[in-house]
């Protein structure tokens, strides 16, 4: 195939490298001196009348919050709430519509809800109960604009994407985060905080074996795979991996199978994860002919991906003979900038910066899509910087 793997002692410098310590800090474990969202199979579905709910961040300058909707069984959401984070939103320099650049800046997980405050470098962790939020913590992120966040038993990890951006693990007891040693590793990007669009990583996640965290970037064109000690410490360097270009989100599609977003090229792409962590392409990339697909969600046997430049959802699948392959180019024309998604129970909902609104389409036969609600008056992206991250229980 295509893709290679480098030697990770000479493609990067300054692997080994801190991340910086953040301009502001928060109490309550701060920095020093004091499938349900169906992405690798975390979350589950609700049964008998337990409908859950859907949540937004709003990722404010002047204070990020967290936007709840009751969802019903027909998969129409109503307002419930509004819940603080207790941190600041941020941004990357340049972003076209989503601020963050990232995919999974908000996650649930078991009854919790992770949030990061990109404009403070902290994690917010609440407590889910229905529609309501309880704050539980907040906690340094140990490193600068934390961007995504994913979480698999007991272990968080924390990609942080301003100055040289950083992975930093956490263990998870009783709904509150501790860091790990040995936890924490610089991807050496060499970036300036805020860092550019272009230039800041994308999105971490943990592999469903619970073996590798993995990391995409978008300028690098190159995916890190760190392995998990016993401890949840991470590999001093990471096996880097070409992952074409401008690889955004991805997603898991099997244990060891990966679909990637290439959204320089408006492609999908998918990969095999080696056991020694190296990713080798399945395939060649298939394209949909759309403008910036930068997310990617798996509603059943579908995945959907969010082109942000043309307003629409495009959707894919793998067949019978392991083949990825374009179902529809637009699935549905969403008109609003589409970036961020989410799933629960059959339903993908859509976050859609530029327009201020989240739209939720119930998945029919063939991986069609009919919307069946959509909510109004959340941030839209001005001036740089708007809503961004949407996780279902």
């Amino acid at each position: 195939m295509k893709r290679k793997t480098f030697a990770t002692a000479v493609l990067l410098a300054g692997l080994t490298g801190v991340g910086a310590v953040p301009g502001l800090a928060f109490a309550d474990g701060g920095g020093p001196g004091y499938r349900n969202d169906d992405r690798g199979g975390h979350g589950h579905h609700h049964q008998d009348g337990d409908d859950g709910a859907v949540f937004v961040q709003t990722n404010k300058a002047e204070g990020n919050t967290i936007k709840v909707y009751d969802r019903d069984e027909d998969g129409r959401l109503s307002p419930r709430g509004e819940f603080e984070t207790g941190g600041l939103g941020g941004f990357t320099v340049g972003a076209p519509g989503d601020a963050l650049a990232s995919q999974g800046s908000l996650r649930y997980h078991d009854g919790l809800l992770f949030a990061v405050n990109a404009g403070s470098n902290t994690v917010t962790v609440f407590r889910v109960d229905g529609t309501k939020l309880h704050r539980l913590q907040v906690i340094w992120s140990h490193g600068l604009l934390p961007v995504s966040i994913d979480v698999r038993d007991d272990l968080v990890y924390v990609l942080n994407a301003g100055g040289e951006g950083s992975v930093q693990g956490f263990h998870l007891r009783k709904g509150r985060l501790s860091p790990i040693e040995g936890a924490h590793r610089s991807l050496g990007l060499h970036n300036g905080n805020p860092p550019a669009f272009m230039t800041a990583p994308a999105q971490v996640e943990i592999d469903p074996e619970g073996k590798f965290v993995l990391v995409s970037t978008k300028a690098a064109n190159v995916m890190f795979t760190y392995r998990i000690g016993r401890d949840g410490e991470l590999s001093r360097n990471p096996v880097i991996s070409d992952a074409g270009n401008t690889p955004f989100g991805f997603t898991f599609d099997t244990e060891d199978t990966l679909l990637v977003t290439e959204s320089g090229s408006n492609e999908v792409s998918r990969f095999e994860l080696e056991r020694d962590g190296r990713l080798d392409q399945i395939g060649p990339s298939v394209p949909n002919g759309q403008q910036a697909p930068c997310w990617i969600q798996q509603v059943g046997d579908y995945f959907f991906v969010a082109n942000a430049g043309s307003s629409t959802i495009s959707s894919y699948k793998v067949d019978e003979h392991g083949k990825l392959v374009l179902v529809k180019a637009v699935a549905a024309d969403t008109g609003g900038g589409s970036i961020d998604l989410t799933a629960a129970d059959g339903f993908l909902y859509v976050q859609n910066a530029a327009a201020g609104n989240v739209q939720g389409y119930e998945v029919g036969k063939g991986g069609s899509l009919h919307l069946v609600t959509e909510v109004h008056g959340l941030p839209k992206f001005e001036n740089g910087i708007g809503m961004e991250g949407i996780a279902a229980s």
